[in-house]
């Protein structure tokens, strides 16, 4: 899928990003501007390799916090299946749409409200990725180029975590 298209300030794209607790990334997509959150959702949890070790790579999260454009019931149905735990709130949309349906709606949606206040390790990953000035201000046009300089600001925040360590 191409990393660029239009929305109402012309030309953008979107990152999204799975980040471990400490706020490193694990996982980058990239979609075009106008594209919604929610479908990348299950993209975005594939991407996850954590190598150990010894032996495979670990893709299982314990749990996952989300914000609430990735809440849908295909989005819980995956996490479910893979025996995650989803720390997403529902949309209000939703909400009103499930009582509407009486008892034919289903449960309410609960979510951990300790554990998602820790969601804001993503936006502060964001926060470092964008101190680059080329990818903060988007000066690449090509998404490879662009998807590359966020790669590239993935590996020296982790190799920075690593240098401390030793």
């Amino acid at each position: 899928m191409a990393g660029l298209g239009r929305s109402r300030g012309g030309l953008s794209s979107k990152i999204h990003a799975a980040v471990d607790a400490a706020g490193l990334p694990l996982a980058f997509v990239l979609t075009p501007g106008q594209a919604a959150d929610c479908p990348q959702f299950i993209t975005v949890i594939d991407n996850i390799r954590v190598p150990g070790p010894v032996g495979r790579p670990r893709t299982r999260p314990g749990a996952v916090a989300a914000d609430k454009a990735y809440s849908s019931r295909a989005n819980r149905a995956y996490l479910r299946k893979r025996r995650i735990k989803a720390v997403i709130p529902e949309k209000r949309d939703q909400v009103a749409n499930r009582r509407k349906k009486g008892r034919r709606g289903g449960r309410p949606v609960s979510h951990d409200s300790d554990l998602y206040k820790e969601r804001n390790t993503v936006e502060r990953c964001f926060q470092k990725i964008k101190t680059w000035r080329g990818l903060a201000t988007r000066y690449d046009k090509a998404p490879e180029s662009y998807e590359a300089g966020l790669y590239l600001r993935g590996s020296v925040m982790w190799l920075k975590l690593l240098a401390s360590t030793t």
